[in-house]
């Protein structure tokens, strides 16, 4: 069964850095386009950054300069560093894999992580 673990989370100042990690089993985490996706309090969900099977990133621009994905493929995880930490940056950081749940009738469904949250407070 396909399953994605977030960690890393916690209470860290402005300005401040953590790096999440997201680890993976269940499927070939090396074929996989990855996610980070997250959610601040009230809010709805937002996407962060991607990467893909060429390592190829994507992110949004509230991020530009200040994250940073990468993946192990030998350890089946992902990882985001996260630097310049502000308000802004506090809620929940989901990692997502797209399409890595086969279903019988030959559907790729995308699976997510419980989450890792994130505060940024002084």
């Amino acid at each position: 069964e396909v399953q994605l673990v977030e960690s890393g989370g916690g209470l860290v100042q402005p300005g401040g850095s953590l790096r999440l990690s997201c680890t993976a089993s269940g499927f070939t985490f090396s074929n996989a386009a990855m996610s980070w996706v997250r959610q601040a309090p009230g809010k709805g969900l937002a996407w962060v950054y991607n990467i893909y099977r060429d390592d190829s990133p994507y992110y949004a621009d509230s991020v530009k300069g200040r994250f940073t994905i990468s993946r192990d493929n030998a350890k089946n995880t992902m990882y985001l560093q996260m630097n310049s930490l502000n308000a802004e940056d506090t809620g929940v950081y989901y990692c997502a894999g797209f399409g890595v749940v086969r279903t019988t009738h030959g559907d790729a469904l995308d699976a997510w992580g419980q989450g890792t949250l994130v505060t940024v407070s002084s």
